[in-house]
């Protein structure tokens, strides 16, 4: 089956840091804290039953974009999504260095 996108604009408060989030039919986490909810099958579906959040595990670039993966706290199910020019930078540098000393101490 191939996969299909549906843009739906809603906004939404984020369920990890209370931020207010406006989105533009292409918000799949908050530019704020950048954790992100498993609601989707598809890209805005919102068919996913699980609704865990999903935590940014991992951070790298793939041609000209950068790509922040998430990982559902209750499911354990990883997607990728790209960084987004509205996400707050300091939270993208903070995240890569937090990753980047994790893979370290392995």
């Amino acid at each position: 089956m191939a996969k299909r996108f549906t843009k739906k604009k809603e906004n939404f408060i984020c369920e990890h840091c209370s931020w207010a989030v406006s989105g533009t039919g292409y918000t799949n986490h908050c530019p704020k804290c950048l954790w992100s909810k498993h609601v989707d099958i598809n890209p805005g579906d919102r068919d996913e039953e699980c609704s865990g959040l999903m935590k940014p595990v991992d951070l790298y670039k793939e041609g000209q974009n950068w790509v922040l993966v998430h990982q559902c706290e209750r499911c354990d199910i990883k997607k990728r999504n790209r960084i987004s020019e509205d996400d707050d930078f300091d939270e993208v540098i903070r995240l890569s260095q937090e990753i980047a000393d994790k893979k370290m101490k392995k």
